[in-house]
């Protein structure tokens, strides 16, 4: 093995106190495989759902049966799946624009979302550039208190201010160092706001969080990535919608056209990546989870402060670790990279990425670009120079990863 001797004692000995962990994944990735299986049946998935369109698109049966089985899998009335969508944020601003109207206020309520929808909302106010900003809809923002939703301020907003159209929730932390909520604490808070107004809808950045746990949170519009959990790191492209029937016709209509909707698109012979793609979803996202819970072990035992802890369970597959440096967050990225499958012998540096307000490192050495269900680390060049790390399409691959960025990293001590 090409780790020292102390990495690997320390991988053996995360393994061993580890099991039950694991053993617990193994079983909800089962349930979670049963879901899928059991859709594909009730849907009737065969080999005529893989032949791909072209032109208008039109009957495309395997577009079709892919948006009933989507909906299916996330128990909601229908789903919009598309491998048009270009990424997740392209997938949250479709939804955010098909809901909302010129004097709506969008209201996050886990804080300011992540950074590349800035510019999608005009977090800086109207500039011209066609955010909802420019469009008239305007912006504000609940603070998430003692790590979970504010419910009681969210309903009082709620009830005492009719131009809320669209609750906003992250599920994911995204460069925050906070929890990820759960499906049962983002239910609560649809079911508490829909208490007070039913022409509210709540929209949820449902991405990295698909599939690690037993059920999806219950909201009017799930968003999400293909090439994150849900597309089993078969996907090489899209992202997904799935809620209620008139949110996801609503949407559909900023995709496409109003009148066409999802009724339109050539798949191109994407569908076959997409169903196999949530085929593999629980095993893949599962890889993905035991893959932090070793990183968080063993970064722990290495003096450094992960989040979650390498003993808690998880609501979506990103682990955190505090690195207090930015040589050590570049040498934990460079040695994830280096524990790739391609590009490894790339070393990557910290660059002015479009859509951040620093500078970032981003390590991936995937199959498909861009794709964080497979292994891949990133951060902000700003204290406390926090690594966000995810993925492992195989716990095998994620190990070797993992061993690798934790050699990188004592060799700097």
């Amino acid at each position: 093995m090409p780790f020292s001797e102390n990495v690997m004692m320390l991988a053996a000995e995360a393994e061993a106190a580890l099991a039950q962990n694991f053993a617990a994944i193994d079983r909800m990735a089962y349930e979670n495989t049963c879901r899928v299986m059991e859709a594909f049946k009730e849907e009737r998935v065969s080999d005529a759902c893989f032949a791909g369109t072209t032109g208008y698109g039109y009957d495309d049966r395997g577009r079709e049966v892919l948006d009933r089985v989507w909906a299916r899998v996330f128990d909601t009335e229908a789903a919009l799946v598309r491998h048009n969508f270009v990424n997740g944020t392209h997938a949250l601003s479709t939804a955010l624009f098909g809901l909302l109207r010129p004097n709506d206020t969008l209201l996050a309520v886990t804080g300011k979302p992540y950074d590349t929808l800035d510019g999608v909302i005009g977090i800086d106010g109207a500039n011209g550039d066609g955010s909802l900003a420019d469009f008239g809809v305007k912006y504000d923002a609940i603070e998430m208190r003692d790590g979970t939703i504010d419910n009681d301020a969210v309903c009082q907003r709620v009830r005492e201010d009719e131009s809320v159209r669209v609750v906003f929730i992250q599920r994911s932390k995204g460069y925050q160092n906070r929890r990820t909520l759960t499906p049962e604490e983002i239910t609560a808070t649809y079911n508490a706001v829909h208490a007070v107004r039913d022409n509210v809808y709540v929209v949820v950045d449902n991405c990295y969080g698909e599939f690690t746990c037993t059920a999806e949170p219950k909201a009017d519009l799930l968003v999400g990535s293909l090439i994150k959990n849900p597309g089993g790191g078969m996907a090489l492209t899209g992202g997904y919608l799935a809620g209620s029937e008139r949110a996801v016709t609503l949407a559909s209509y900023r995709l496409t056209t109003v009148g066409t909707g999802g009724e339109v698109g050539a798949t191109l012979g994407q569908n076959r990546n997409m169903f196999l793609g949530l085929f593999y979803a629980p095993h893949t996202t599962a890889a993905a989870l035991k893959t932090a819970h070793l990183a968080a072990y063993v970064f722990e035992k290495m003096g450094f402060l992960a989040e979650p802890k390498w003993s808690e369970s998880r609501a979506d597959i990103i682990q955190t670790v505090v690195t207090h440096s930015a040589d050590t967050l570049c040498a934990f990225c460079r040695g994830i990279q280096a524990g790739s499958p391609v590009d490894a012998y790339v070393e990557p540096q910290p660059w002015a990425m479009p859509g951040y307000s620093d500078e970032v490192i981003m390590a991936a050495g995937a199959f498909v670009q861009g794709a964080s269900v497979e292994l891949s680390a990133d951060g902000p060049i700003r204290p406390p120079y926090t690594v966000f790390f995810q993925g492992g399409l195989t716990y095998e691959s994620g190990k070797y990863g993992v061993l690798t960025a934790a050699d990188y990293v004592s060799k700097m001590n």
